[in-house]
């Protein structure tokens, strides 16, 4: 009996071993039917089941930002691939190698019009920093190896198109060794461009820091760099991670999303350096005085004028410039912080100040207590919308703990899909996943992946019935809120028809024992609390556009007859507005 010949597919699944690839998550289908069966007869690499593409690209979209590793994800032709791209947009705006395989109709019917046909490669272009198609066995195992290194080489996603068959076609070429690729290398910029960025830095009287997610690896770095400026240093979401945690220099964020004295800072400023950021919101930046440094050179000056744009890793560069500095007196410093403290205590602790006892529960307060309650190392998946608010402000890092979202892309329905990556590359450490009602409706059948991996994934439901993020953009606007609000639903007894744990609670004095009770059960579990939808966080700097917004929604509203809703929405929200 002869043995069985090497496919297209064989080869690809032991390209991916050879590259650290542990498991693909997606779901399979007659275009993807060779590489599901070389997944099956292989020991060393698992197929991950989802229930709609979509997550499976989210999920390995989590694990390549937990472990900065390559994470791959595949869809089948046609509709599989339209379902898979919304995560592969996430993890390629996220930055993180991600290597989708998307698979094709009959290569020889291809451009027919066959059934389920689309161009992926066309259709994936604007989602990744590669597309390319395999169209013939010669080009393996090379086109693998070449979309792995540009996915984990460029931080971002790389799509391999693979017609259906020539996946099951016999393999042409050996396909040697490999091993786990190299990621983007750049040290410290050129000796003058340290130069000058050390003068401009001696020059100013008052520093400021504004750091990102580009900061990771080089926390050590930008707290020496703060402390021999004096510089108070506040950081974006993504960034929240890496530079908060035992900062004595922290002065929070800016933003929508912002607290503490970030803004202050930065516009008070006689010179504001963005370390590693590619912060969007060009109204929250001082628009003068900016030096940048990023790993990036096509980030440099996209949101802000600059005085000075560095190329360079963020590390690398700190470590080459702190011999060329001077110390900077500490008076700025003392009077950010000063003023963070004040902020914290007008915007951030109003949220949860006298609100155990109100009902609907206060989201702020379920924020609160979850980060009371949560591991030291736990890592927090959170939905785009309202989630992202109390994340931002009441989850508080430590270093161990991680903070995940769609912080750049900006999709709904991240939260659990992200979740159930991060318990499947680590079963072991407690994963949350805060999920708005809104997001977790979309992707709702994500309940029965995480039962059927027995994904330890924890979901606490903020169930306000209404799309809240999107409430507030309405007012801000000057509209009433319109189409926000849905039907009440009870997630606890979907989940719990799902094979989850479930606890549903409507009272402040019930949550932290329920908290509790899911926070401990080994599986699956979800929370559902039904949380005040009037509850919106209110940005700590409303210009007066935006609240001649708010004045004219309010007025709007009334005028249409809802006096009595406005009135609510006032008694909510008149204690978090900043005095």
């Amino acid at each position: 009996m002869f043995g069985r010949s090497q496919t297209v597919a064989d080869q690809l699944v032991e390209v991916l071993v050879q590259a650290g690839v542990r498991r693909i998550y997606g779901i399979v289908g007659d275009s993807l039917n060779s590489l599901s069966d070389a997944i099956r007869r292989s020991d060393e690499i698992e197929w991950v089941h989802v229930h709609n593409e979509e997550a499976a690209a989210f999920a390995a979209a989590a694990e390549a930002q937990l472990t900065g590793k390559l994470a791959v994800c595949a869809g089948s032709c046609g509709p599989g691939n339209t379902h898979l791209i919304q995560g592969v947009f996430d993890a390629h705006r996220s930055g993180v190698p991600v290597l989708a395989l998307a698979s094709h109709i009959v290569s020889t019917e291809i451009g027919t019009g066959f059934f389920q046909e689309t161009d992926p490669k066309r259709l994936f272009e604007q989602a990744s920093h590669w597309t390319e198609m395999v169209s013939a066995p010669e080009q393996m195992p090379r086109m693998a190896r070449v979309g792995i290194q540009t996915a984990v080489g460029k931080r971002g996603a790389a799509v391999l198109v693979l017609p259906g068959d020539v996946l099951a076609m016999e393999a042409t070429n050996e396909t040697g060794t490999g091993h786990p690729v190299a990621g983007p290398v750049i040290g410290a910029p050129p000796a003058d461009v340290l130069e000058d960025l050390a003068v401009r830095i001696n020059a100013a009287g008052k520093v400021a820091i504004f750091g990102g997610i580009g900061c990771t690896g080089a926390r050590d770095e930008v707290l020496q760099l703060a402390g021999v400026l004096n510089a108070p240093v506040g950081h974006t979401l993504r960034g929240k991670d890496v530079l908060q945690y035992d900062n004595p220099y922290d002065v929070g964020m800016t933003g929508l999303l912002g607290y503490g004295s970030c803004y202050e800072a930065m516009h008070e400023a006689d010179l504001v350096l963005l370390l590693g950021t590619d912060f969007p919101y060009r109204q929250f930046l001082p628009q003068k005085n900016t030096i940048q440094v990023d790993i990036d050179p096509s980030r440099l000056g996209r949101r802000t004028a600059l005085e000075l744009g560095v190329a360079g890793d963020v590390g690398a560069t700190i470590r080459a410039l702190l011999p060329k500095l001077r110390r900077k007196d500490g008076k700025f410093l003392a009077k950010m912080l000063h003023k963070h403290v004040d902020e914290l205590d007008k915007v951030v602790n109003a949220y949860t100040h006298d609100v155990d006892n109100l009902v609907p529960i206060h989201p702020e307060y379920v924020a609160r207590v979850l980060d009371e309650e949560a591991a030291d190392d736990a890592v927090f998946t959170v939905d785009t919308g309202m989630c992202c608010s109390w994340a931002a402000r009441f989850i508080t890092p430590n270093g161990q703990r991680r903070i995940l979202g769609s912080f750049v892309h900006g999709t709904m329905a991240n939260a659990l899909p992200h979740a159930l990556g991060a318990a499947k590359l680590d079963p072991r450490r407690q994963v949350v996943s805060m999920s708005g009602d809104g997001g977790l409706a979309m992707l709702l059948g994500e309940l029965l992946t995480a039962r059927t991996h027995q994904l330890p994934v924890k979901v606490v439901v903020f169930n306000n019935s209404s799309l809240g993020m999107v409430r507030l953009e309405m007012m801000v606007a000057g509209d009433p809120p319109y189409e926000t609000d849905h039907d009440a639903v009870d997630f606890a007894a979907i989940a719990r028809a799902a094979g989850f744990h479930t606890v549903r609670v409507e009272k402040p004095g019930e949550l932290r024992a329920a908290l509790r009770s899911v926070l401990d059960h080994d599986g699956p579990a979800l929370l559902d609390v039904v949380t005040d939808p009037n509850a919106l966080e209110i940005p700590p700097h409303i210009t007066a556009e935006e609240a001649k917004g708010f004045a004219l929604s309010a007025g709007k509203t009334v005028l249409a007859g809802g006096v009595g809703q406005m009135l609510q929405l006032a008694r909510t929200n008149l204690r978090n507005l900043p005095r």
